[in-house]
């Protein structure tokens, strides 16, 4: 039997339910947490209000009157995230007048905050500051850096390794069901602990089947992530040459990081931007053009780019280009020397839209990165502190992969997986168990002990569900 819903006692004041404060809101909420937010918009209010269950106040986050309606002094967080980096920063020392102990800021320029501005963290009393674009970049460019698979999330201090790939007509794993290619490639441990098909996500049985097209995640030990890549067809390479598109916050940041080590060609369709971008980005050659038109990426070397991004400001433009940009580098005419020259070649699109992440990656993405999904898993992250040892969003799946231990006498710890019944199924999967001093990846008959870490791969929505069998 599982217990109910766990009651928190913590109390969060979110001020701004654009963007990043709904989806922050609706995820604590399900999670049990107590939340108020202030919010100036009367139609994300009604929105807010037939979707979420929290206490709603119609006002300014300026207004001190709202933050008195709000019992702001009862409060144990507040996170601002208006759309007004100015406001989110004098919240936060308003906060702190109210006695709300943790405070975290969503401010998009970088100016502010680090350790050589003249305002610090310290002086804003701020405890986290989140800029939603520069993880964005940071995050494309760990991902180019990797070199291999498309995506290769380490958890466990590193120890478990989750690698994402595509399942190609002419893998050895297509229309398989998991139960036999377990049986059938079993010279180490690995498991596939999320498939994305079409626009859903799916936490897998053994009676799942993948399919050509399915972008799937694999979780295997650290020592074994080269014979995985080997066993999946995923070839470590150079990688560098890149193509982006959009000359905004992300691809400007993006560029500079890559600019270094990595040949960047960058696209802008304003010529006014563009001339500035040449002024500033030295290390990288820009051009003035619309990325969305086929003419101009051909001209501009597209199919001799080992990565292209998208990050203009419009979830259209960079879906479809990189649509357009799959089609250009896998032409006919094309074929037999990009195959040759480049073989995975990468498509990566920054995508506004929560509900488009998952569809942005079955149309013709790589990978889909969301500002808002990277901003509120960071300040989840901070929340979450001494209940979760680490969470890692999976790119592209509506899934997390999380680290934590199971406590005694908690629901995880009274039988073994198989007999766990159908609560978790199509839901949560166990990948793997800490004992022994080394990580195995965990299979029916594995029972899990108190005290031990474990990872788990979970469907976003259920990750209460999982601190329900593992939390006592």
């Amino acid at each position: 039997m599982i217990p109910n819903k766990p009651a928190k006692s913590t109390s969060i004041l979110i001020l701004g339910l654009g963007g990043v404060g709904y989806y922050l809101a609706k995820r604590l909420v399900h999670e049990g947490y107590a939340i108020t937010a202030i919010e100036s918009d009367a139609g994300l209010i009604r929105h807010a209000d037939e979707n979420i269950d929290a206490r709603l106040i119609h006002g300014n986050a300026m207004s001190i009157e709202c933050w008195k309606e709000a019992r702001a002094g009862k409060m144990d967080y507040l996170i601002a995230v208006t759309d007004n980096d100015a406001v989110n920063m004098m919240s936060c020392l308003i906060g702190d007048r109210f006695g709300i102990t943790r405070k975290i800021a969503r401010v998009r320029s970088t100016e502010f905050g680090g350790k050589d501005s003249p305002l610090s963290a310290r002086d804003l009393k701020i405890d986290l500051i989140i800029h939603p674009e520069e993880l964005a970049a940071q995050e494309i460019y760990r991902l180019i850096k990797l070199r291999a698979g498309n995506d290769v999330i380490a958890v466990a201090k590193g120890e478990i390794q989750a690698m994402a790939t595509r399942i190609r007509e002419d893998s050895p794993f297509a229309h398989k069901k998991l139960k036999e290619i377990s049986r059938q490639y079993n010279a180490f441990p690995f498991r596939v602990v999320a498939i994305a098909r079409g626009i859903k996500t799916l936490i897998p049985s053994g009676d799942d089947k993948l399919l050509p097209a399915d972008q799937v995640f694999f979780m295997a030990g650290n020592e074994n992530l080269n014979r995985l890549m080997g066993m999946t067809g995923v070839e470590q390479q150079k990688r560098h040459r890149v193509m982006i598109i959009g000359g905004g916050l992300v691809g400007k940041r993006l560029a500079e990081l890559l600019g270094k080590s990595v040949g960047v060609r960058l696209i802008e369709k304003d010529e006014a931007c563009a001339m500035g971008l040449s002024q500033e980005l030295k290390n990288a050659e820009i051009l003035h053009g619309d990325g969305s038109d086929s003419d101009v990426l051909v001209s501009a070397g597209l199919l001799d780019m080992d990565t292209f991004i998208t990050a203009t400001g419009e979830n259209e433009t960079n879906i479809m280009s990189c649509v357009l940009a799959k089609h250009l580098m896998g032409s006919e005419n094309e074929k037999k020397r990009i195959r040759k020259k480049n073989k995975q070649s990468k498509c990566i699109a920054l995508v506004n839209k929560e509900d488009y992440v998952v569809l942005a990656t079955t149309m013709g993405s790589d990978l889909a990165l969301n500002k808002k999904i990277l901003a509120g898993n960071q300040i989840l992250k901070f929340i979450r502190r001494g209940e979760l040892l680490s969470v890692a969003h999976l790119h592209g799946f509506d899934a997390e992969m999380v680290e934590i231990v199971a406590a005694p006498k908690s629901p995880i710890t009274l039988k073994p997986l198989s007999r766990l019944g159908k609560f978790y199924t199509g839901k949560i999967l166990i990948g793997g168990i800490f004992r022994e001093g080394t990580w195995q990846v965990a299979v029916g008959d594995t029972h899990i002990r108190s005290n031990e870490r474990v990872i788990v791969v979970c469907m976003s929505q259920h990750l209460i569900d999982v601190q329900k069998l593992f939390l006592a």
